[in-house]
């Protein structure tokens, strides 16, 4: 499990971030480094409408390569309002080589995410972005969708805000490039994230 992960993060450079992207990745970059130098601790959240898709690739995504990095981090997600963690979300990770384990209970899934075998798994299920397990105080807000953006002005608690949106996978659903769509935001955001952590302790 651990291995393929590890092949598919030293990889995700061929994969290519555009300037233009570069710039929406910018403010992130240098809040994490601002932080670091500080001494501060780091606590992401990151929002979008439903808390099914974007926001908990991010979620999973940050935290796997900060790890592989050696930044210390804590990655949330969170939504406006409470669907379910997408089956197709799980699918991708379960292609990308994660391991996962279903939890008991149906009507809004909890799944078990592994990526390492020496390190917690990561607990992914929609929730609204200020329910527990999700900071209070003290965090930084990641806007991963623009919907969320406009209907959710104010995030309590956040000592900043920072949008970085992502197209929805959404729009695939129940079409024959469904998997293949899944994964590529997948990629797009493991890639991003690749950018950003690989540049914060040079």
């Amino acid at each position: 499990m651990k291995n393929k992960i590890i092949e598919l993060i030293e990889k995700l450079d061929l994969y290519g971030i555009s300037n233009p992207r570069k710039d929406f990745l910018k403010p992130l970059k240098e809040h994490l480094i601002q932080k670091i130098k500080n001494k501060k601790l780091i606590n992401l959240n990151f929002i979008c409408t439903h808390n099914s898709r974007r926001s908990q690739f991010c979620q999973i995504w940050a935290k796997v390569i900060s790890d592989f990095y050696g930044v210390n981090i804590n990655s949330f997600s969170g939504g406006i309002e409470i669907t379910a963690c997408n089956k197709r979300t799980i699918a991708s990770f379960k292609r990308m080589g994660f391991g996962i384990t279903h939890l008991p209970g149906d009507e809004n899934p909890h799944y078990q995410v592994k990526y390492d075998d020496n390190k917690a798994p990561v607990i992914l299920f929609s929730k609204i972005y200020d329910d527990s397990p999700n900071p209070k105080t003290n965090f930084v807000t990641v806007m991963t969708c623009a919907h969320a953006d406009e209907n959710c002005p104010l995030i309590t608690g956040s000592e900043k805000r920072i949008s970085l949106p992502y197209e929805d996978p959404k729009a695939y659903d129940n079409s024959a490039e469904e998997a293949k769509m899944y994964d590529e935001r997948s990629i797009q955001i493991a890639t991003e994230m690749n950018y950003i952590f690989s540049r914060l302790m040079g």
